[in-house]
């Protein structure tokens, strides 16, 4: 089994609908905590639990200024996970490539044998 530890952190916060519904809206740009919480229904110490494990898991970096935490989406995090998926996205391409091969190879072969034959009677 291979091992991918930062990856596993990223899939086990990404588990979870609310941290993903806090990526989708980071995605489209930076964000306060407070507009993180606002679509959300729990309170902001839950919020900032989520936040918390989007931090520890790197697609999230947040910072404060003042009394705000502003909140933006790390790439980088990002950029792991999809090349993982990449990886195997091609590689199931590939398989379904040979398979698709191997199936018209079938059909060719089957072709010959299951044309109905001309009846040999004599007039």
């Amino acid at each position: 089994m291979l091992n991918h530890p930062q990856l596993d952190v990223v899939f086990q916060a990404l588990s979870d609908p609310s941290r993903r519904m806090m990526v989708e809206r980071l995605s489209r740009g930076p964000a306060s905590v407070s507009d993180l919480a606002q679509p959300l229904e729990m309170s902001l110490p839950a919020v900032m639990q989520h936040l918390q494990v989007l931090e520890t898991s790197g697609l999230v970096r947040s910072e404060k200024t003042g009394r705000v935490r502003m909140c933006r989406i790390e790439p980088k995090a990002l950029a792991t996970a999809e090349g993982w998926f990449a990886k195997r996205r091609a590689s199931w391409e590939r398989r379904f490539d040979r398979l698709e091969a191997f199936l018209a190879d079938e059909e060719k072969q089957e072709a010959p044998r299951t044309q109905p034959r001309k009846s040999g009677r004599r007039s």
